[in-house]
């Protein structure tokens, strides 16, 4: 037994008990603790221990190791389901775009997941246990119950990894035995405005004069999600630029998007108050269903704030000889294989400069709306 006295930061001295045998020919050092948490009498009674294993042909380090490794494996055996989720949330939360998709895992945790498999070792999860969970609501809630399947795949692998569990992943499994989804809950698209009553439908916009209108107009005329429009800064917008950059956090794709900004868009920021962080709403963003009100008092039809987006990609294919990897870029989608997105990393900005340009001015041509077909009627007033 010796005590290791080395030199630290500082000069600063440390002082620790190694122990020092040989085994099979083979010389090995193994720690017995710092000086100042084990005592010399301690440290003696500890060696003695070591020397008894040495004589009963025990390698003290593997003897050490496995009693680890046994230990580590009884903690795994009793790891429940919900402990490993609330390690996985610990870790992944702080990097979710927002709120609302942390209170949708918490949420679908605590009303579908944890009352099946919370109490579960998550070593004993089979295929049996995640189909209690996701078959009585398969056809009924398809999208939500695809949702949660995949969070437990997602909290299953996250237990693999930690070693709480081996084994494949019986989240994955359950796809087999389940109907497919697009046979059993059909795709619902966001109700759009025909791109042709937009310029109707901006006129009458802009004779309301609140936040929240302007707002709205500010999402059509950058082609931007609710979301992103609801909660912009000010430091996001660039007046020498014209642009308006949404860092990756914010953004769907967790990319930075580069918006352009029309004459218009500019208009709009320059008659709104600097004082407040956010652009639209102050001391805090304005809610989603304030701009879905907005669209309701000016439109008899069940258009979503979402549809604006369709109704610009629907005019660029329509009514303008703009490439379609332009307009995709300008609604932030990802266009081509990661790989070709790898080696072409333009995002096309003079082009969708442009583009952007001719949108804000066909959105402030008045015209009369559309006629047969899919007519949508305004209201005469607000």
């Amino acid at each position: 037994m010796w005590l290791q006295v080395t030199r630290g930061e500082g000069d600063h001295l440390r002082r620790s008990w190694t122990f020092r045998y040989e085994i099979d020919g083979k010389r090995r050092e193994m720690g017995l603790g710092p000086l100042s948490t084990r005592g010399l009498a301690e440290a003696r009674t500890k060696a003695k221990e070591l020397r008894q294993q040495l004589l009963d042909n025990i390698d003290p380090l593997e003897a050490r190791e496995a009693a680890r490794r046994a230990k580590f494996a009884e903690q795994a055996r009793t790891m429940t389901f919900r402990q490993c989720a609330k390690l996985y949330l610990d870790l992944h939360q702080d990097g979710w775009k927002s709120a609302k998709h942390r209170e949708q895992w918490t949420s679908s945790l605590k009303n579908y997941i944890f009352p099946v498999l919370g109490d579960l070792s998550v070593a004993d999860i089979d295929p049996a246990a995640v189909m209690k969970v996701v078959e009585p609501i398969w056809t009924t809630k398809t999208e939500t119950a695809s949702r949660i399947r995949g969070r437990i795949e997602a909290i299953l692998d996250y237990a693999a990894a930690s070693g709480f569990r081996g084994g494949d992943n019986p989240a994955r499994h359950v796809l087999v035995a389940l109907p497919k989804k697009a046979k059993i809950a059909k795709i619902e698209h966001h109700p759009a405005l025909a791109w042709q009553d937009i310029p109707a439908f901006m006129a009458s916009l802009r004779e309301q004069q609140s936040t929240a209108a302007r707002c709205l107009e500010f999402a059509i005329l950058t082609a931007a999600r609710s979301d992103e429009a609801i909660s912009a800064v000010w430091d996001e917008i660039k007046f020498p630029a014209k642009t308006w950059v949404i860092p990756g956090s914010r953004m769907k794709g967790g990319e930075k998007h580069e918006v352009p900004l029309s004459d218009r868009a500019l208009e709009i920021l320059r008659s709104l108050p600097h004082n407040e962080p956010y652009v639209f709403g102050g001391s805090r963003p304005l809610g989603v269903k304030v701009l879905r009100r907005q669209v309701l008092r000016h439109l008899h039809a069940s258009i979503t704030v979402h549809g604006f987006r369709t109704s610009f990609r629907t005019w660029c294919a329509e009514a303008t000889n703009y490439p379609e990897i332009v307009a995709e870029h300008a609604l932030a989608h990802n266009v081509g294989s990661a790989v070709e997105r790898a080696y072409k990393r333009t995002t096309l900005l003079q082009k969708r400069k442009q583009l952007m340009a001719a949108w804000s001015k066909y959105c402030c041509t008045p015209r009369a709306p559309a006629r047969g077909g899919n007519v949508v009627t305004l209201k005469a007033g607000a």
